[in-house]
C-alpha cells in the first residue's frame, strides 16, 4: 500500500491553479567535441513548454499532452493502494530498472503504445508518485502540458516537460513555495528551489533517456547560457538575448549513430580529426568570453565577433599571406577579433562581416568533415548565405535543426524573405531568441490567447 511519509495536507491544494513554463535549448558550440572531453555551450531557447495544473476533488489524476495526442487518467485510490516501497529511497531518487517495470504496470498502457507516449507517461507517474508521496494522501490533479517545441528535434522538449512537471508538483505539494505574489505577471523560484527542481527534472529525464548528460534540464531550469565540460555544468555570468532563426529541416537523425561515426573517424584519422575537436573547443571558449563582454543589448559589431567565433581555421587557411592586415591565428585561439569586440576599431565593419562570412562557412565544412553534415543543412546554409546571413547546425547534425544569427538593425522584410525561402525548401522556420529565462510561474492574464487556447484544448 502507498505510504505517505511527510507532512502536507492535500486540502490546501484544491483551489490553486498553477501555470508554469520552461524553455527549450540549443547547442551554440561544442557539438560532438563535448563527447571527447571538450567544452560545449548550451543556451536556452525562447520556445517554451507550458503546463497548467489544477487541483480538484474528483478522485482522479489526469494527464493531457495535446502535442502528441495523449490523454490519460488514473484513479487516485488505486494509486494510493499500490505498494510504493520501491520509491522510498530518499528525497531525490535515481530510477532503477525495477522502478521502470513497475511504472509500466501502473501506467496501464497497451503493448502497442508508441514509445513517445510510454516514456512521457512513465516520467509523469514517476515524478507524481515520488514527489507527492510526502502528502497525507495523493492529490487529485488535472495537468495539461503543451509545447512550442517540436518533439525529437534535439531542442530539449523532454527536459522542458520534466522541468515543468517537477516545478509544478513540488509547488502544489508545498515542497517549495509559490513565488508568484499578488500583482505579479511572472516570477521565478529562489536558487535553492531551482536546484531542487533541477534535481527532480533530471530524474524525469532519466526515465525518458536512460543516461542523459543533465545539460538539457539544467538549461531549462536556469535559463541563459551554460558551460558543460567533462560532466561539470556551470552558468555563464552573462547571457544576452540574441535574435535567431531556428530552422528545422525535418530530416530525422540518429544521434547515437552520428556520435559513433565521429568516434570511428577519430580512430581512423586521429591526426586529422583530433585538431578539429581542439578547434571546436577553442570556439566554445572564445564564444564564452565574447558573450561575457556583451551587454543586454549587444552592439552590431559584437554580433560580427560572435559569428567569427563560430568558425576556426585549419592551419594555413588564413595565413598572413591571405589576410591584408596579417591577422594572426593559431589552431587553438582566434586572436585579433578580440579587438573587434571593442567597437570594431581595427578594421571597417564591412570588411569584418565579409571575413566572418568565409569563416562561418568553414565552420560548417569542419562539421561536414566530422561526418555530421547533411544535404538539407547545406541547403539551409546556402539560402541564408545568399542573404548575407550565417548559419550552423545545432545538436547532433545529420539533419535536425540549424540556427541563423540575426544582427541588430536587420529589416523585418529581409527576415521574412529569408523565412519564406527556407519554408519553400520544405523546412519549418521560426524567428525566436536565445538566452531566455528558465522555468517560470505565470499569472493567467500573462499568457497570450494562443497558449491559453492550447492549454484549453481549443
Amino acid at each position: 500500500m502507498f505510504k505517505p511519509i511527510g507532512k502536507g495536507f492535500p486540502g490546501a491544494m484544491l483551489s490553486e491553479v498553477l501555470l508554469v513554463s520552461a524553455p527549450g535549448k540549443v547547442i551554440l558550440h561544442g557539438e560532438h567535441a563535448v563527447v571527447h572531453g571538450k567544452v560545449a555551450l548550451a543556451v536556452s531557447l525562447n520556445l517554451r513548454t507550458f503546463l497548467r495544473l489544477q487541483p480538484h476533488s474528483n478522485g482522479k489524476v489526469d494527464l493531457s499532452l495535446p502535442n502528441i495526442g495523449i490523454k490519460r487518467a488514473w484513479d487516485v485510490a488505486r494509486l494510493q493502494s499500490l505498494d510504493a516501497s520501491f520509491l522510498e529511497q530518499g528525497d531525490v531518487t535515481t530510477p532503477t530498472s525495477e522502478q521502470v517495470e513497475k511504472l509500466k504496470e501502473v501506467a496501464g498502457l497497451p503493448d502497442d503504445c508508441a514509445v513517445t507516449e510510454r516514456l512521457a507517461v512513465q516520467a509523469f507517474l514517476y515524478l507524481y508518485l515520488s514527489i507527492c508521496r510526502k502528502q497525507r494522501a495523493l492529490p487529485s490533479l488535472d495537468i495539461v502540458v503543451w509545447s512550442e517545441l517540436p518533439p525529437g528535434a534535439g531542442l530539449g522538449s523532454s527536459a522542458a516537460y520534466s522541468v515543468c512537471l517537477a516545478a509544478a508538483l513540488l509547488t502544489v505539494c508545498e515542497e517549495i513555495p509559490n513565488p508568484l505574489k499578488d500583482g505579479d505577471c511572472v516570477n521565478r523560484w529562489t536558487k535553492e528551489d531551482l536546484e531542487l527542481i533541477n534535481k527532480w527534472a533530471f530524474q524525469g529525464e532519466r526515465m525518458i533517456h536512460g543516461n542523459p548528460s543533465g545539460v538539457d534540464n539544467a538549461v531549462s531550469t536556469w535559463g541563459g547560457a551554460l558551460r558543460y565540460h567533462q560532466g561539470k555544468i556551470s552558468s555563464l555570468k552573462r547571457s544576452p538575448a540574441l535574435q535567431i532563426l531556428l530552422t528545422n529541416t525535418k530530416v530525422p537523425r540518429n544521434t547515437r549513430a552520428l556520435v559513433a561515426g565521429v568516434r570511428n573517424r577519430l580512430l581512423k584519422f586521429p591526426e586529422i580529426v583530433a585538431p578539429l575537436l581542439t578547434s571546436i573547443d577553442a570556439i566554445s571558449l572564445e564564444c564564452e568570453r565574447v558573450l561575457g563582454e556583451m551587454g543586454e543589448a549587444p552592439a552590431p559589431e559584437q554580433y560580427v565577433v560572435l559569428e567569427v567565433r563560430a568558425c576556426l581555421q585549419e592551419p594555413g587557411l588564413l595565413s598572413p599571406h591571405h589576410c591584408p592586415r596579417q591577422w594572426l591565428c593559431n589552431l587553438a585561439v582566434l586572436r585579433i577579433p578580440r579587438k573587434l569586440a571593442h567597437r570594431g576599431q581595427d578594421l571597417p565593419l564591412a570588411y569584418a562581416v565579409s571575413w566572418a562570412q568565409e569563416l562561418i562557412d568553414m565552420n560548417q565544412h569542419h562539421l561536414n568533415a566530422l561526418g555530421v553534415g547533411h544535404a538539407s543543412l547545406d541547403q539551409l546554409c546556402q539560402v541564408t548565405r545568399a542573404r548575407g546571413l550565417h548559419s550552423k547546425l545545432t545538436g547532433a547534425g545529420g539533419g535536425g535543426c540549424g540556427i541563423t544569427l540575426l544582427k541588430p538593425g536587420l529589416e523585418q522584410p529581409e527576415v521574412e524573405a529569408t523565412k519564406q525561402a527556407l519554408t519553400s525548401c520544405g523546412f519549418d522556420c521560426l524567428e525566436t531568441s536565445i538566452g531566455a529565462p528558465g522555468v517560470s510561474i505565470h499569472s493567467a492574464t500573462s499568457l497570450d490567447s494562443r497558449v491559453q487556447q492550447a492549454l484549453d484544448g481549443l
